[in-house]
């Protein structure tokens, strides 16, 4: 299970099963037109509703158990999450930027999480910050070609 610590709290990031996670980007101009470009930027990314439009999705790619939330932070570092809220654990239950703010929101129960700045997917509100459930994290690294990819870390 993995833990991060902050202060004298710990936050579970696990609760979220194990679900394949592979978005790759194998072109510079991929990633100029579908990955993030800057601070607060941020990106949908939900195979089988084939979001965003137009992204050149393969069989091998994956998108997790919720979807992919890909997000640029302050210092322009992209990071990635599992979309599922960790409260609701569905797939069909997805957590959204709020328009304008600099965090996350689940629509159901209303939990919010930081996504642009340390400590990433920590939650903030509601019933998450409660019981100290934080969003799950993924890898965002280049690939072996030159590539950007998330992958589960």
């Amino acid at each position: 299970m993995a833990m991060a610590a902050t202060g004298c709290h710990t936050i579970d990031d696990d609760r979220i099963p194990p679900t394949a996670v592979y978005v790759p980007f194998n072109t510079i101009g991929e990633w100029q037109v579908y990955g993030v470009g800057g601070a607060l930027d941020y990106r949908y990314f939900i195979k089988p509703e084939r979001q965003p439009s137009g992204f050149p999705y393969t069989q091998l790619a994956q998108t997790g158990y919720g979807g992919v939330l890909l997000a640029c932070d302050v210092n322009g570092i992209a990071v990635a999450y599992d979309m599922a809220c960790p409260v609701e654990c569905r797939t069909d239950v997805r957590i959204r930027v709020v328009s304008g703010e600099t965090y996350a929101e689940c629509p159901v129960c209303h939990s919010t999480y930081s996504i642009f700045s340390t400590p990433y997917g920590y939650p903030l509100a509601g019933r998450a910050a409660e019981m100290g459930w934080g969003l799950q994290i993924y890898s965002v690294a280049p690939g072996s070609m030159g590539e950007y990819m998330c992958i589960r870390r």
